[in-house]
């Protein structure tokens, strides 16, 4: 339950300090409105429990022709079958309360009242008011039934509600009627449609503050459809017993059309020359959407038939509203799904993990200044966006909610005060969760600076009227314009819909993607491992019939001697050096597919000293191009497979032999932490082909300029990616070419 003192806005508080005085709002939000124990007074109340009458009011007996009924048997008052009747209405199906009309018991004097009857407490509560007429009914029915074909040609909300005005003000005969739209659940209203005789000020376009209502009144409004009071004036009549044994409180009364006035609301309507009142609920989805509120300047006591009528066009009235409102909802959440269906058009056909583009499909989805995506921690934004850097701070702060869910406001410096003051021009923030954690969809809307007529100044809802310390007077007389500020276009009820659409789309999408990823990897890993087993096995097999080749080649050079034509010598030596050179291909690429059957066995190495393990091996070559090579620091690790990462640095070494300058000095530098670095000042390569220089058996020079397989870089990559890290080319300072590996901790690819 909603704690009363906080709803209470401090600037309310303070004004009423300002006056001070006896009268106090909180004690006005706070008050129990359904326990005040008493009745008006143009009605009784009993309330009967297993048969007997529990609870009078005090002129029950009076109105009612009997005396002593506290404590005697219900059926003094009504015959047993009319009891009966009663008691099937109050179990029934057909709302919370019921009427009927009843005749007392000869005792009792066979009066005839009007019943209007519901359950509290455990108790059947039975509420008299003097019988109406039997003609009355035609009456009431022909206006009613016109009143409600003329609603139902109404277009727009504003149309039925000035159509509904107009009807009750000639039903129940009231001098005002308006119909009052509140902005938001505990928010002020606005009076949108109005009908007023001549003499009376006019309301329409005024705003009320939220004050006028507190949330026990909104909460009793949304249980009962109507509550009318007679005369403000009237002598509350009180309950007898005052409190139930049973509670220790009084009779609840939540549901009674007889229930007796707060004294805030009186002094209220006496403020404003009201004597008498009828207020309408309009409900939206159970929640309170706004009031039809009635005045008159005489006493106005609607007998139950006209109440009903009253509240049964209530009713029609909130579901002829709720169709409106659906229809123009309906045709904007069929535009946005248009917008929904463009935006995400070949993603699911698309590449694997990446987000759709079409910003202006976010933007035109839900109305909004400018929308950001942020996934992955990268984020992009259209629209009138914030500066990156302030966009990056405010996502960081916005709580992004869980998958299905959304999270909305229109007033960002109250909501989250240190988010606003990142973005100040930001006062509407809507989230939608888009995959990964923190992954999110935000749409930002600006501040919306509105001016409103209010009928009393918002900032001091309280000075000292007329009638006393009470609730300042309203109306145009005392006419306030002030601006809100802080606040942007609200979130609809369509805007949160779309973007809950949007995100169910995303993550059925998602779900496509992974299960076609899942299948790829499946795919991949048997194409992996058919490759693997294809490469060493065509490397191995084919060296028998390669070594056989440059054996043969051999022994017909050295049987024939001297007898060989040049030609045919200088054949020979191509076919030994072509086998060779395919030996040592088929050498590397033996190497090559093992990689891939290889285990890992990581262990922290020590960099320096694998480098030094790697110059037993490099250092010929290394000494040979007169390349120098500077160790790393001591006490620098890397968490690798010491064999493998042998390789990679005994490939780098030697590549950097091979590539060195023709000028000197010459040298190699290897250093880490948290990558692996390998920095020549050779002759370098060309950027375009950095990439290719990966690839296996790819050479940048021409055959026959440098020695080698060209499956040195290759072997370098596959060990990295073993690992889970990468491994990538770039230049030098002052030239040649510097490799760089990450081996992340604890991500090895088998």
């Amino acid at each position: 339950m909603t704690d009363q003192t906080s709803w209470l806005p401090e600037r309310v508080a303070a004004a009423e300090r300002e006056v001070g005085g006896t009268f106090d709002l909180t004690e006005c939000v706070q008050e129990p409105i359904h326990l005040l124990g008493g009745i008006q007074s143009y009605g009784a109340l009993i309330a009967i429990q297993a048969g007997h009458i529990a609870v009078v009011s005090e002129n029950a007996e009076k109105m009612l022709g009997l005396a002593g009924l506290s404590g005697s048997p219900a059926t003094r008052l009504i015959d047993a079958a009319q009891l009966a009747t009663l008691e099937g209405l109050a179990d029934a199906d057909t709302g919370q309360t019921a009427m009927m009309p009843v005749q007392t018991t000869v005792e009792a004097g066979s009066g005839r009242f009007d019943v209007t009857l519901h359950r509290s407490c455990g108790m059947l509560v039975l509420e008299f008011e003097p019988g109406g007429s039997a003609q009355d009914f035609p009456m009431i029915y022909s206006p009613i039934r016109q009143a409600l074909m003329r609603l139902q040609m109404a277009g727009t909300v504003l149309e039925a509600c000035r159509a509904a005005v107009r009807e009750i003000r000639a039903i129940t005969g009231y001098d005002r009627v308006v119909a009052y739209r509140f902005e938001s659940d505990n928010g002020p209203g606005e009076v949108i449609a109005e009908d007023v005789t001549g003499d009376w000020e006019q309301w329409l376009g005024l705003w009320f503050p939220a004050t006028d209502i507190p949330p026990q009144a909104r909460r009793l409004y949304e249980r009962n459809w109507i509550r009318v009071i007679a005369d403000v004036d009237d002598e509350t009549v009180r309950l007898s017993p005052p409190t139930l044994a049973e509670t220790g409180a009084p009779l609840d009364l939540s549901m009674s059309v007889l229930r007796t006035v707060s004294p805030f609301h009186l002094e209220y309507l006496r403020n404003i020359q009201v004597r008498s009142s009828m207020s309408v609920s309009l409900l939206a989805g159970g929640k309170l959407w706004g009031l039809i509120a009635c005045h008159g300047r005489e006493v106005n006591a609607l007998g139950p038939q006209v109440r009903s009528a009253c509240e049964f066009f209530g009713v029609a009235l909130s579901l002829h509203l709720a169709a409106l409102q659906e229809r123009d909802e309906t045709g904007v959440r069929d535009r946005s799904r248009g917008v929904i269906s463009r935006l995400l058009e070949g993603y699911s056909d698309g590449p694997v993990g990446t987000w759709p583009m079409d910003r202006d499909g976010l933007l035109g989805l839900i109305p909004c200044e400018a929308v950001a995506v942020r996934v992955g921690g990268e984020i992009a934004a259209h629209g009138a966006a914030p500066d990156p850097e302030a966009l990056a701070a405010l996502l960081a702060e916005l709580p992004v909610p869980p998958f299905g869910e959304v999270w909305h406001t229109d007033r960002l410096a109250e909501d989250l005060p240190a988010a606003a003051a990142l973005a100040p021009s930001v006062a509407g923030v809507l989230i939608l969760p888009s995959g990964a954690p923190g992954d999110c969809i935000v749409w930002l809307r600006g501040e919306r600076t509105v001016s409103r007529r209010w009928a009393a100044d918002p900032d001091v809802p309280v000075t000292l009227g007329p009638h006393g310390s009470r609730l300042t007077p309203r109306g145009s007389t005392a006419v306030f314009l002030a601006s809100v500020r802080g606040r942007a276009t609200r979130w609809t009820v369509t805007d949160l819909a779309m973007a809950v659409e949007l995100g169910r789309t995303v993550v059925g999408i998602a779900v496509t993607h992974a299960r076609r990823v899942s299948a790829l990897n499946v795919e991949l890993t048997r194409s992996n491992v058919d490759l693997d087993s294809f490469a060493h096995a065509a490397a191995h097999d084919l060296k028998e019939p390669l070594r056989g080749i440059a054996n043969t080649a051999t022994f017909i050079t050295e049987d024939a001697a001297d007898g060989l034509d040049e030609v045919t010598a200088r054949r020979l030596a191509s076919i030994q050096r072509l086998a060779e050179r395919m030996d040592e291909l088929l050498n590397s690429l033996l190497y090559y597919s093992r990689l891939g059957r290889t285990e890992l066995h990581r262990a922290d190495l020590d960099l320096r000293e694998a480098v030094l393990r790697a110059m037993v091996v490099a250092g010929p070559r290394l000494r040979e191009a007169g390349v120098s090579v500077i160790l790393p620091d001591r006490g620098v690790t890397v968490a690798a497979d010491p064999v493998l990462f042998d390789q990679v640095l005994v490939n780098l070494l030697v590549n950097a032999a091979k590539y060195a300058h023709s000028e000197g000095p010459r040298r190699v530098t290897v250093s880490g932490g948290p990558d692996l670095m390998v920095r020549d000042n050779g002759i370098g390569m060309p950027p375009h082909l950095r990439q290719q220089a990966f690839q296996l058996f790819r050479r940048l020079h021409p055959a026959g300029t440098f020695e080698g397989s060209g499956a040195g870089l290759a072997i370098v990559r596959r060990v990295v990616e073993r690992h889970g890290g990468q491994v990538w080319a770039e230049e030098s300072p002052g030239g040649g070419t510097t490799i760089r590996a990450s081996f992340p901790a604890g991500r090895d690819l088998q």
